[in-house]
């Protein structure tokens, strides 16, 4: 699934759209996780991309009376090619098409989502979003505040949206194990100066994915056509059984929230 350093390439590969006019859009699926507006292409035609921005795992373009929320879901991706171009893949959902190029809008799995919004700020996909991990207000003392009044582990709640966007499943298990914070932990019970260790670690985690273009686990690619390369440098996630880098110890793997967890038990307290 495509997480915020993959998010984030997507978009750096997009912004030279920003200043450009869509000359028209086509739907070509409207069935995505909620069906694609039946007045889309009627709204997205003939407008200016005044800009193009990340918000936690989204994708917005903002048009001078409307804001189009795209999300990735689980397998979407962008994919820019010529206007003239007439190959289809399946799946391939949506079209942004410009006067020499298109933006192309493909999601297998349909998890995915494009929304058109008048009220950005009040979308019920955005409203309730927490703070940015990579912002200067993402902070030991924040994080603190959090985990003090918290029961559930130290990794679902870096993994809640409300309390900071974007750590998905492979960067939060990355994270804890670059800080030796071990997943399963309570969150009340972790101190000040290892939530100074754990967001000085969530921080270099995600630059360091974002630098080498996100994860490429199964199929994710950015909207140029380049990999991601990250997956050379995990430590810990998709390693069960294999030997701990730092001491030996075997790799383990639990399931928290239906989700897999990896960690080792010697070097994670």
């Amino acid at each position: 699934m495509p997480e915020l350093p993959e998010v984030e390439t997507t978009f750096r590969a997009i912004s030279d759209f920003k200043g450009k006019i869509i000359k028209s859009s086509k739907v070509n699926n409207p069935n995505l996780r909620w069906k694609v507006d039946s007045n889309f292409e009627s709204i997205v035609k003939d407008v200016r991309i005044e800009d193009i921005e990340r918000r936690a795992k989204y994708i917005i373009f903002s048009f001078k009376k409307y804001s189009m929320l795209l999300h990735l879901g689980m397998s979407g991706s962008l994919r820019i090619s010529d206007k003239s171009d007439n190959y289809f893949k399946k799946h391939d959902h949506v079209e942004l098409i410009f006067n020499n190029k298109k933006i192309t809008y493909n999601d297998p799995r349909r998890f995915g989502s494009i929304h058109l919004t008048e009220k950005l700020d009040a979308h019920f996909l955005i409203k309730n979003l927490g703070i940015e991990p990579l912002d200067k207000k993402f902070d030991a003392v924040y994080l603190n505040n959090i985990c003090k009044n918290s029961k559930t582990s130290i990794k679902s709640l870096i993994m809640n949206q409300k309390n900071v966007v974007g750590i998905g499943n492979i960067y939060a298990s990355e994270s804890l194990y670059m800080a030796k914070i071990n997943p399963l932990r309570s969150a009340n019970n972790i101190e000040l100066s290892e939530c100074k260790t754990l967001v000085k670690n969530i921080k270099d985690v995600l630059k360091r994915a974002i630098k080498v273009g996100g994860t490429t686990l199964k199929d994710f690619y950015s909207a140029d056509g380049s990999a991601g390369y990250f997956k050379f440098k995990l430590k810990v996630y998709g390693r069960e059984n294999e030997k701990c880098f730092g001491c030996n110890e075997k790799i383990s793997k639990v399931v928290q929230n239906q989700r897999a967890t990896y960690y080792c038990k010697s070097c994670q307290s």
